[in-house]
């Protein structure tokens, strides 16, 4: 049965919940919480070679991926090493959803053009101080994203013979 006073939403609205909810940060949440990052989502489209990001810039914005592919590097010793390739229907900046953070990695625009939905991090904690359970669906996400990062590196690692020292990833000097 059709609750009449639900809210409804329009096609393009519609298709913004389609997009999200493939979006790994999203796809725990209802369509009408979702919508509570509309006013916060601005469209960008950038260009091949150009910078989204660099590395210890402060994690001002989670970037959405509508179409186009970006590189996400480490710079090492002048050169930058990609690290992962971004498509459409991914995210990244994705330590924008924690306070105080700063960015890890460059982000470099590696296809002709690149169109992203990016919602600014003070918008993502104005969102989680108004509603905790927005904020606990998509810790969790990012809970798992980090656990999966985790277990990657982690048999990278082992796969390399060691050839790094895994020990000074927990150095706090």
């Amino acid at each position: 049965m059709i609750n009449p006073f639900s809210k409804t939403f329009s096609s393009e609205e519609l298709g913004v919940f389609q997009f999200l909810c493939q979006i790994r940060f999203f796809e725990k949440l209802k369509d009408v919480e979702m919508a509570s990052f509309f006013p916060a989502i601005h469209n960008r489209k950038y260009l091949k070679d150009e910078i989204v990001f660099f590395r210890n810039d402060p994690s001002q914005a989670l970037y959405l991926i509508k179409s186009g592919t970006v590189n996400l590097t480490l710079d090492i010793k002048g050169n930058f090493e990609i690290i992962q390739k971004v498509r459409k229907g991914e995210a990244f900046g994705e330590n924008s959803l924690l306070e105080n953070s700063k960015r890890i990695y460059t982000a470099m625009v590696s296809s002709e053009e690149a169109d992203f939905m990016v919602i600014p991090h003070f918008s993502i904690q104005e969102i989680f101080n108004t509603n905790p359970k927005i904020k606990a669906k998509m810790m969790t996400s990012l809970s798992e994203f980090y656990d999966q990062n985790n277990q990657r590196l982690f048999k990278s690692y082992q796969n390399s013979f060691g050839f790094f020292n895994l020990g000074e990833m927990f150095d706090k000097g």
